[in-house]
């Protein structure tokens, strides 16, 4: 159990840090008693599944990092990527698909003369 602590704590503790945020910040946008972060960043905490369910939501953290360590995660960007996503409206979202598919079709036609160019 020792490890799956350890585990939880760096991930928390490297995420919230990431987001710039202090411990008291976290605890307060998770729901939480700022001694519940202390505890787990320290290795010490076993939380509740609501605790931890609000913190892996809160910080975007993909679940397997903790859960699951050795499978492969995906690629930092894309998973900020889909985490912006899932945080949009549905009328943000509309707004912003052309943008996103516009700006696709650009960088892989660029993509395709550099290709073609090295040939």
């Amino acid at each position: 159990m020792k490890y799956y602590a350890e585990l939880l704590g760096q991930n928390i503790k490297k995420a919230r840090i990431e987001q710039r945020l202090t411990q008291a910040q976290l605890a307060a946008k998770a729901n939480v008693d700022v001694r519940t972060i202390i505890n787990i960043e320290k290795n010490r905490g076993n939380p509740k599944l609501e605790v931890l369910f609000s913190l892996i939501n809160v910080l975007k953290i993909d679940a397997r990092k903790i859960f699951n360590p050795e499978m492969p995660c995906e690629k930092p960007a894309i998973q900020k990527l889909r985490f912006l996503i899932e945080d949009c409206s549905k009328e943000e979202a509309n707004a912003i698909k052309p943008v996103i598919e516009a700006v696709l079709q650009a960088l892989r036609q660029q993509n395709s003369y550099y290709l073609q160019k090295q040939t």
